[in-house]
């Protein structure tokens, strides 16, 4: 990539590549329609100090909220109104790395192309913000419409706190040993508000790495968008087990709450 920013940066360079892997896969999984979706990952540790000299090739652009941990933190962004099967062939042409300034309360991109950052931002920014604030090692979250989780949100049956859960987990033994913490639910708001940013935070507060939006989609974090991925398949596999058995005409037994609570013994699981 001429005069790219991941030019002589092996490490920054795999992590924006992983990215635009995962990005590929959403594409292809149908979870990620037209520029349906967001990723954003907290690339600070990778920075250098040449590219901490790197001036702003767009204005400086208010987040909308004060984010005191964010200070002087870089991230890479999927771009507002880029699709994921775009970003995997071009990451730095659907996506950038973008720079908060030190008054915790603006972004400017710094590379390679002024590509504006997904219109949820400030949610994914306050989500980070909240994650160095707990010393979480989480530095990616990843926004997505995988389509069975979406399906069993259409049911108020699903909605009430940790059936979903409950019921994914015990459709096969991997859901339980991945997805230890299980699926927050969040009710329906405006995409994009303020008040799904502040709900989505409050649930993570609650001990969730994956977090459902009603009718919407899934927030989820993890050490990086890899592994966040990893987590939102293992669900939704768990929730295309259940459908798929309804489809058969019967609805699945799962496992039983002691066979669950013994694989959460024999892998020291946190729930």
């Amino acid at each position: 990539m001429k005069n790219s920013i991941l030019n002589n940066r092996p490490s920054l360079r795999a992590e924006v590549e992983k990215t635009a892997e995962v990005a590929g896969l959403l594409w292809q999984k149908g979870w990620a329609e037209r520029n349906g979706g967001n990723i954003t990952v907290n690339v600070t540790e990778l920075i250098d100090d040449d590219v901490r000299l790197m001036p702003a090739i767009a204005p400086a652009t208010p987040i909308g909220q004060t984010l005191t941990h964010l200070r002087g933190c870089y991230f890479y962004c999927k771009g507002t109104n880029k699709r994921m099967r775009d970003l995997a062939r071009e990451p730095m042409q659907n996506g950038s790395v973008i720079r908060i300034l030190d008054d915790c309360q603006h972004y400017e991109i710094i590379a390679d192309n002024p590509v504006r950052p997904t219109s949820e931002l400030p949610t994914h920014l306050a989500i980070h913000d909240y994650l160095l604030q707990k010393g979480s090692p989480y530095r990616a979250t990843l926004h997505t419409h995988p389509i069975e989780l979406v399906a069993l949100t259409h049911s108020k049956k699903w909605l009430e706190k940790d059936k979903a859960t409950r019921m994914l987990w015990s459709m096969i033994p991997e859901t339980k040993a991945f997805c230890p913490r299980g699926l927050g639910i969040v009710p329906y708001m405006l995409p994009g508000s303020n008040e799904l940013a502040e709900a989505t935070l409050r649930t993570i507060d609650e001990d969730y790495d994956v977090v459902m939006w009603e009718k919407h989609g899934v927030f989820a974090t993890d050490v990086d968008a890899m592994q966040a991925f990893d987590q939102v398949d293992v669900l939704n596999k768990s929730a295309l087990i259940y459908i798929q058995s309804l489809s058969m005409g019967f609805t699945p037994d799962g496992m039983t709450d002691e066979q669950m609570q013994e694989m959460t013994k024999a892998f020291n699981l946190p729930k």
